[in-house]
């Protein structure tokens, strides 16, 4: 037998070895763990939502929301309106203490409306609510609230009374550069109506 043939025969075997078929895939192995990840899925889940409810309910003490004005008890006419979107309520100064009682912790679209009456929030989709211009406290730029983090002064926060709580909401307008006005309205309208309650 020459080298060649040698070499060859030798070869062979391990041409025949590589030559075989790829393990069948386990496929019980892979079901068993896609069906395992989605119940770890759904429970973290259904944990997120029984927390949900579990804050709902330790915020139950928080008084029904203010009714929108309506006929004959007339607002006035708008000073500011915005179209943005409601990020949230949290205690005030507590950025991530959410309320989410009474609706207020769905974030939704929202359109805000300041008359000399209050501020009305209309949120298509989600509870509508009120802040009478007596309960308003303060309204400033921020960066964050309720776990929403934006670019510094991206979020108009409106600080407001509601029962024995004070109260955070936060707003992001379509158009942040009217942040600035909302700010300057509300904390006039703030500081006239403790004016005017410090002379009576």
């Amino acid at each position: 037998m020459t080298p060649a043939s040698l070499l060859a025969a030798g070869l062979a075997p391990a041409l025949a070895a590589e030559q075989k078929s790829a393990p069948v895939t386990d496929w019980a192995a892979r079901i068993g763990w896609l069906v395992g990840l989605a119940l770890f899925v759904a429970l973290v889940y259904w944990l997120m939502r029984e927390g949900w409810k579990w804050r709902g309910h330790l915020q139950g003490d928080l008084p029904p929301l203010p009714a929108r004005p309506s006929p004959p008890d007339d607002p006035g006419p708008a000073t500011l309106t915005m179209s943005g979107r409601y990020h949230g309520s949290t205690t005030a100064g507590q950025w991530l203490d959410r309320i989410v009682a009474h609706g207020l912790g769905a974030r939704s679209r929202a359109e805000l409306t300041l008359t000399d009456a209050g501020l009305d929030v209309v949120r298509p989709g989600a509870a509508d609510f009120f802040v009478p211009a007596a309960a308003l406290r303060e309204a400033r730029l921020d960066k964050g609230i309720a776990g929403k983090v934006l670019t510094e002064g991206g979020l108009l926060v409106v600080t407001w009374a509601h029962g024995d709580r004070l109260i955070d909401s936060g707003f992001r307008s379509d158009r942040a550069a009217e942040h600035a006005e909302w700010v300057d309205a509300l904390n006039s309208m703030i500081k006239t109506d403790s004016t005017e309650g410090a002379e009576r």
